[in-house]
């Protein structure tokens, strides 16, 4: 069984060498040069994001982010107890910081779009899970640091980690001068780079690697106290909110099931309906299409709901514009479907027009041919004439086609034909 394990899970199997792995992460802690360029590029690509609520841009920030560099530095120092590394990891992990904030508040402060979005919401409201999310994702991305191939799992713990949103948040929190948004995103943050940190120095620590010289007992003391206290400090509010979040979960759950017994499964239709969970009582608002409910239908109601969930109130939103909607919607109908009638109703005096100015010329081709054999097509048409100082009047226009150019005799033997067949009293022929 112990080959087994061996086998399938020692970390040792395809490690790179450790002093290798050490300068690597040595060199990835800086934030200088290119790796600021980039951090401020990351960070505007992700308030872009955040702004838009796109999902796929946070990603793309995400991944182009090097925030993990001092991150892991720290845990790597933590493990082998080199406080000098320590010290440059966590001051660049500072500048980053206030870099990213600098450049996402000044982002949002411009930016004409100030609107919360869905991406920024569920960053500031961290809980255990996210605390899960970062561990293991740190662990995840300290494990590819130290093998010979890293493999693909990089990019997928720079979006799993989620550093840069968080980050940006707490920015967009400052700019429109909302403090929760602001600590809720930070702690997000803090505890994504805590545990990353700490789940560095896990690996790190059980790997082996060799420990820094002159390293007494007091120190080591001092660093597993030191992580043992930043995880409470981070795990009992994290815990609390998680329950937190549970708990409103359940509520919103119990409310949908009393509003569909009580209410839905009634043939009641709920049109409005609000839930304010942080309030003292629990508000659950409610309008309907067009009931109406008395004062002893509301304490009854909200005794039931009593029942079911302590400290709640049920409030009835009955507005008269409430009761009479559903006759303005059925008046909006019969207006629209009026204006249709309507609309049909001019079309069909125009098509009248229309066809009043229309002749049917098929006969009269069939007919005159006989006396004219050169004769290819014919129309005939009504046209107004307006002139100044004049009561309006109409004349026909005759338009032809022929194999050849009518004579004089020949276009006058089409005009009489075509006047007697239609009793017109005189019409202008054009040879087309």
């Amino acid at each position: 069984m112990n080959l087994i394990l061996n086998k399938y899970f020692n970390l040792q199997n395809g490690a790179e060498d450790k002093q290798k792995t050490l300068e690597n992460v040595k060199s990835n802690v800086s934030f200088t040069g290119s790796n600021l360029w980039i951090l401020i590029c990351a960070i505007i690509v992700a308030s872009v994001g955040l702004n838009v609520n796109s999902t796929a841009v946070i990603i793309g920030a995400m991944l182009i982010s090097p925030l993990m560099g001092p991150i892991v530095g720290a845990g790597f120092a933590l493990g082998v107890y080199d406080f000098p590394l320590l010290k440059r990891a966590l001051r660049n992990l500072l500048i980053a910081t206030f870099v990213g904030l600098i450049v996402s508040f000044l982002y949002f402060l411009l930016s004409p779009f100030k609107a919360v979005q869905s991406e920024m919401l569920a960053r500031t409201a961290p809980n255990i899970y996210d605390i899960l999310i970062a561990f293991f994702g740190g662990l995840v991305g300290v494990i590819a640091v130290t093998r010979v191939e890293k493999g693909n799992p990089i990019p997928g713990v720079a979006i799993a980690t989620a550093l840069m949103p968080p980050l940006c948040t707490a920015g967009y929190g400052l700019a429109i001068g909302n403090i929760s948004y602001f600590l809720g995103a930070m702690f997000l943050y803090s505890i994504n780079c805590v545990f990353i940190c700490i789940a560095t120095f896990s690996i790190v620590k059980y790997l082996k690697f060799p420990l820094v010289e002159e390293t007494n007992l007091l120190q080591m003391k001092r660093v597993k106290y030191g992580i043992t206290v930043l995880i409470f400090v981070l795990l009992i509010p994290s815990v609390l909110f998680a329950y937190s979040l549970f708990k409103q979960q359940k509520f919103n759950q119990l409310i949908e099931i009393f509003l569909e017994e009580e209410f839905a499964h009634k043939g009641n239709v709920i049109i409005f309906k609000h839930l304010d969970y942080a309030s003292n009582p629990k508000k659950v608002e409610v309008a309907f299409l067009s009931e109406q409910f008395s004062a002893s239908d509301i304490i009854g109601y909200n005794q039931k709901l009593s029942r079911i969930s302590k400290n709640t109130k049920l409030i009835f939103k009955q507005y008269e514009g409430i009761k009479n909607l559903k006759g303005d919607i059925l008046n909006e109908i019969f207006r629209a479907q009026l204006l249709k009638d309507s609309k049909k109703n001019e079309n069909s005096k125009l098509e009248q027009v229309l066809t009043s100015y229309q002749i049917n010329t098929s006969n009269l081709l069939i007919e005159t041919q006989v006396f004219l054999p050169h004769l290819t097509s014919i129309g005939l048409m009504r046209y107004d004439i307006y002139e100044k100082d004049s009561i309006s009047s109409f004349k026909y226009v005759l338009l032809f086609k022929a194999n050849q150019t009518f004579k004089k005799n020949e276009r006058q033997k089409l005009k009489e034909i075509t006047m007697l067949k239609y009793q017109l009293k005189d019409i202008l022929i054009i040879q087309e």
